[in-house]
């Protein structure tokens, strides 16, 4: 009998960081976009944590963080929202499993899920992102919709990850997508490269 509860409690912890698993890299579906023509600049991830302690070496950072603030200028000369999405591990499965396999890194509460010196106060709107798909908390939606917003700019990191999840949650919904290479980051350029092209084959336009 002990060992069948220790065999079930094993499946059940098993079966739990499994579904996490499938939580932070899932794409949600959402609304459609509906008579939405302006744009908005998307800025993933850009966070201490990521930026100061991550797996991205100096040259590569120096040269993304000319491009990105060039694309906030612009935009904020044009008019044009500036949106921050900020991770925070916050499901208690991605949590866990943020600690094992991420050091824990942006955890909810941790240390460093602050946007990155470089990018603060260029936001015009902040919202918190708990797994890889920023639309999959529901809150990005209505801001894009309250902004009139259907074509989305998007930058950041990681773009295997979250950068590539958010753009395909996206177009899901109908918006357009470009992306700029000079403005995104990669830890491991081959898993970035085959994101990319994954991105180009779901409509997204790479530049």
């Amino acid at each position: 009998m002990t060992v069948f509860l220790s065999a079930l409690v094993i499946g059940g912890l098993t079966l739990w960081l499994l579904h996490g698993i499938w939580l932070i890299g899932r794409v949600s579906t959402g609304p459609l976009v509906r008579g939405q023509s302006e744009t908005a600049l998307v800025m993933i991830d850009l966070q201490t944590v990521f930026w100061q302690d991550g797996p991205y070496n100096a040259d590569q950072k120096a040269k993304a963080e000319i491009a990105i603030l060039h694309a906030v200028e612009r935009a904020k000369a044009n008019g044009i929202p500036v949106i921050a999405l900020r991770q925070e591990w916050s499901i208690p499965s991605t949590r866990v499993i943020a600690r094992l396999t991420m050091k824990g890194a942006a955890v909810a509460g941790s240390d460093g899920t602050e946007i990155a010196a470089p990018f603060a106060g260029k936001a015009d709107h902040t919202l918190v992102k708990r797994v890889q798909d920023g639309f999959e908390t529901g809150a990005l939606d209505p801001l894009l919709k309250k902004l009139g917003v259907g074509h989305l700019h998007v930058m950041g990191l990681d773009t295997a990850y979250c950068v590539a999840k958010t753009a395909l949650a996206a177009r899901a919904r109908g918006y357009q997508v470009t992306i700029d290479r000079r403005t995104i980051l990669a830890a491991d350029q081959t898993t970035g490269d085959k994101a990319l092209k994954q991105l180009e084959d779901n409509g997204v336009t790479l530049i």
